[in-house]
């Protein structure tokens, strides 16, 4: 179960898309964004992460294809955050990475590194780190397609990157890992 209420998740819907979007989905009218496409060969969207690709690993950050950005699309950012922990009992989710201004000509982001011209949180890509136990910790990668590139600091935060993407949003994605550390 989500800890989002719908009243939170229009919130974060005015942030990424435009006030104007967010009241019409919560209308009930739907969205008019594309299907914007990311993929990887490193997991499937759903799958169990590789060690390769996390904390407890050699903390790869994964490569991803794009595809399917609408005309106008400028640049790409990209949120990691784990979900679960919020389930928890904490208040959020724990941020693991962002990274910002992909060049759309880029077509994605190659294994282990961005293309030039990207920008990244300082510490960079942190890759799952679930604690012990037998639960699975869901990863999710949202990718914003933009039209325009976006002049943050490489200390932004994700409310930061966020209201800087207000307006700019063209189309979004989402792709989902999951972890667990063995007990």
């Amino acid at each position: 179960m989500s800890r989002y209420t719908l009243g939170s998740m229009m919130v974060l819907l005015a942030a990424t898309m435009g006030t104007g979007e967010a009241v019409e989905a919560q209308r009930g009218r739907g969205f008019s964004l594309p299907p914007l496409l990311m993929e990887t060969d490193a997991f499937p969207d759903g799958g169990i992460v590789p060690l390769r690709y996390t904390g407890a690993g050699d903390n790869v950050q994964p490569g991803f294809t794009f595809s399917n950005a609408p005309d106008g699309t400028v640049s790409y950012a990209l949120i990691m955050h784990d979900l679960d922990v919020a389930l928890g009992g904490n208040t959020d989710d724990i941020l693991h990475w962002m990274a910002w201004n992909i060049p759309a000509s880029a077509g994605g982001i190659p294994e282990g590194r961005l293309p030039d011209g990207s920008m990244q949180t300082e510490r960079g890509y942190r890759g799952p780190g679930a604690p012990p136990g037998p639960r699975y910790h869901h990863y999710l990668f949202e990718l914003y397609a933009l039209n325009e590139t976006l002049q943050v600091p490489a200390d932004v935060d994700r409310a930061g990157l966020l209201a800087a993407m207000a307006g700019k949003v063209v189309a979004k994605s989402a792709y989902v890992g999951r972890f667990r550390r063995e007990g």
